[in-house]
């Protein structure tokens, strides 16, 4: 679309996108910094393992988890030796496929999901939910959802 036929965003529109850009930098860091602060887990080791705990069998293609948690291989590969080398996630070799690796939860994994979860659900409602009361929160799921698939 050239300048000339743009549309200027409305004060409104203005203010959405710029506060959207804020919350993608500033939730993360938050509840990083609370998770971090509480139990010495990151952010993307804890939703890795909760990644994890939703699979059946508790075991996921490192692929599968790469995506689901939206970091590159190399990345998901980095944050599953760190959670191996504590005992909380194991690699086995796809009984479909020989070339790929999956990752699995170990029990001490899932208890230390399960220890880390209150601060997390703590956190979560603290950064966003307690700054969204009266607001229809079905609407702006749907409306997130809709740009996320779309982006």
């Amino acid at each position: 679309m050239s300048a000339v036929t743009a549309r200027p965003l409305s004060a409104d529109e203005e203010a959405v996108i710029r506060a959207l850009g804020r919350v993608m930098i500033v939730l993360p860091r938050a509840v990083d910094a609370d998770m971090v602060r509480e139990h010495q887990l990151p952010l993307t080791e804890y939703t890795t393992l909760m990644h994890l705990s939703e699979a059946p069998h508790r075991l996921m293609r490192m692929s599968e988890l790469a995506a689901a948690c939206d970091l590159s291989l190399s990345g998901m590969t980095r944050i599953v030796t760190r959670l191996e080398t504590q005992g909380l996630i194991e690699r086995v070799r796809c009984e479909e496929d020989a070339r790929g690796w999956n990752a699995v939860l170990t029990d001490a994994g899932l208890a230390r999901l399960q220890r880390a979860w209150p601060t997390h659900l703590a956190s979560v409602r603290r950064h966003v939910f307690d700054h969204l009361r009266g607001i229809d929160l079905t609407q702006l799921a749907r409306a997130l959802q809709r740009f996320a698939t779309t982006a």
